[in-house]
């Protein structure tokens, strides 16, 4: 039940406290007052958008404070605090749950147990065969088939996804089958390995080395011995003879003489090193090395990529490969799985379209009995009408096949008096015959003991009698739980238990909505106005409240 209500900085509204009652509670006022401003605020702190162009001018943020009271399974009773604000700068807003912060899934799902809310835009859904289905299936014996309906269909569609991606992907690579084929053969021709390629620039370089280093040593030892022309060697030895005989005839040469005789020491090792050239690296042979650099030089040149990229390619092939030569299995599973799916759908539209044909034929029961109690004829008729839908085609099995699934929906045909012809609610019903039949279905629908019911000028398109009757059936609900009712007509204000009246108001060149409950006194008042009465026009009785 919803009990305490606050609005603050929405639309016309500056700061509004409301505080409604057990039984009817109605809202009434001139068109245009506010009252559509109330439920919208309602809606708000129960998850509805709200734009921030509602946002009172001169206001930072918009606030809706909601206390509702419940009872627990336990019989104890339970107060849920819901606050919701919007900012006018950021257009954000938050949830608080019991002064903790929320999400808006949460207070969404939280709803159901606290209100609902019976529009104008609710009776309309009334003409939508899949709104009209959907009230049918709440009469089902076993809801649990619908949430396994769904998941069978949802896992059909999963696996009939996948199966078909996998075929898309089976059928690209295989025209690629034949490339690939190609490029391993020339790969396995060549059968690179991960850093030869490296290894053998390394091997091709130090033999570069070594031969320029064999010819240093050859030139070397060819200077200092010589071959076709004496070398440095016996040239310094015939200088030797010469200066010898220089210092036979001037001792002052002796240290030269010395010096040679040293420096040939020097020439002859150095002889005796040049003459041990360096050995030839392991394992090296120049033609091999260049013979091998070239074939992979060609299988990149073939290929058009660096032998890491090429060793890549090759595993990337071989995964490929071994993929397409496995996923015919894969697709075989597949195939089977989505046959046992397929199955299973098949035995539980079984099940529930025989539950369907029940459940209509007891909510079109319950519909008329309600119905004839809001003044249509005795002899008024609600017929389902089945219609079939395919939800899952036929498949194909080497030796069977799999009819469709289909599944059954039942919608509403009507007819409201004797002799006329049964026809869907968008043809011949009326508003006021939709505002009387949108209370006949929340008459039977099922609902939290403890949820509000708000009827947003459930009542719009009817008078007289008919009225009446309206009348006492909003009663007989708001003596059940709680109800929050618009309404312009004084014969429905009449039977409230609490009575709230919206007025707009100018002050200081700005304009108010104010929401006030009414005495005794003032509802009199206000039912004369509604009813176009002057002072001297009577004024309606207000002792026939729902309570009363």
């Amino acid at each position: 039940m919803l009990e305490y209500l606050r609005i603050k900085g929405l639309a016309l509204i500056d700061d509004m406290e409301l505080e409604f009652g057990r039984g009817m509670n109605v809202l009434t006022g001139e068109t245009g007052a506010g009252k559509s401003f109330i439920l919208k605020a309602i809606s708000f702190v129960l998850g509805d958008k709200l734009s921030v162009d509602l946002i009172r001018p001169g206001c930072s943020m918009a606030q809706v404070e909601a206390l509702f009271h419940s009872k627990t399974s336990g019989g104890e009773e339970k107060e849920t605090i819901l606050r919701r604000t919007i900012s006018a700068s950021t257009g954000r807003s938050h949830f608080f749950v019991n002064d903790a912060l929320s999400s808006q899934d949460a207070v969404r799902e939280m709803r159901p147990d606290l209100l609902f809310h019976i529009s104008q835009h609710g009776q309309q859904r009334l003409l939508q065969p899949s709104f009209q289905s959907a009230l049918i299936d709440s009469f089902l014996e076993t809801p649990s088939l619908l949430e396994r309906r769904s998941s069978l269909l949802g896992e059909l569609k999963r696996v009939s996804e996948k199966r078909r991606s996998l075929r898309e992907q089976i059928m690209a690579l295989t025209e690629k089958r034949e490339l690939l084929e190609m490029q391993q053969s020339e790969i396995d021709k060549v059968s690179p390995e991960e850093g030869e390629e490296e290894h053998l620039e390394r091997e091709r370089s130090e033999l570069k080395q070594w031969k320029a280093s064999c010819g240093s040593y050859a030139k070397s030892l060819e200077l200092l011995s010589g071959t076709e022309k004496p070398g440095i060697i016996d040239m310094m030895c015939e200088l030797r003879h010469s200066v010898y005989a220089l210092t036979v005839q001037d001792p002052s040469f002796q240290d030269f003489l010395d010096s040679i005789d040293s420096f040939r020491n020097v020439l002859d090792g150095l002889e005796g090193r040049l003459r041990k050239q360096p050995s030839r690296p392991p394992g090296s042979d120049a033609d091999a090395v260049e013979s091998r650099l070239f074939q992979l030089a060609q299988l990149k040149r073939k290929l058009r990529r660096s032998i890491p990229e090429i060793l890549a390619l090759k595993q990337e092939i071989r995964s490929t490969l071994s993929f397409l030569d496995s996923c015919s299995l894969d697709l075989q599973q597949m195939s089977r799985k989505e046959w046992l799916l397929s199955q299973e759908l098949h035995g539980t539209l079984e099940l529930l379209n025989a539950q369907r044909r029940l459940a209509a034929q007891r909510f079109c029961t319950a519909l008329e009995e309600q119905l004839k109690g809001l003044g249509f004829n005795e002899h008024l008729r609600v017929i389902p009408l089945e219609g079939r839908s395919e939800l899952w085609p036929a498949l194909h099995g080497k030796k069977s096949t799999l009819p469709p699934c289909e599944e059954l929906r039942e919608t509403l045909l009507w007819s409201p008096n004797p002799g006329q012809h049964a026809h869907p609610l968008d043809k011949i019903a009326s508003g006021g015959e939709l505002s009387r039949f949108m209370l006949a279905v929340v008459g039977i629908q099922r609902f939290s003991d403890d949820s509000t019911l708000v009827f947003d000028e459930i009542d719009s398109g009817i008078g007289g009698m008919t009225l009446n009757r309206v009348s006492e059936r909003l009663c007989a609900l708001s003596a059940k739980r709680q109800t929050l009712v618009i309404t312009h007509w004084p014969q429905l204000a009449a039977k409230a238990d609490q009575h709230f009246r919206v007025s707009k108001e100018i002050h200081g060149g700005q304009t108010y909505t104010f929401c006030k409950k009414l005495s005794a006194g003032e509802r009199q008042a206000e039912l004369k106005r509604m009813a176009g009465l002057g002072d001297d026009g009577g004024t309606p009785p207000i002792s026939s409240s729902c309570q009363a």
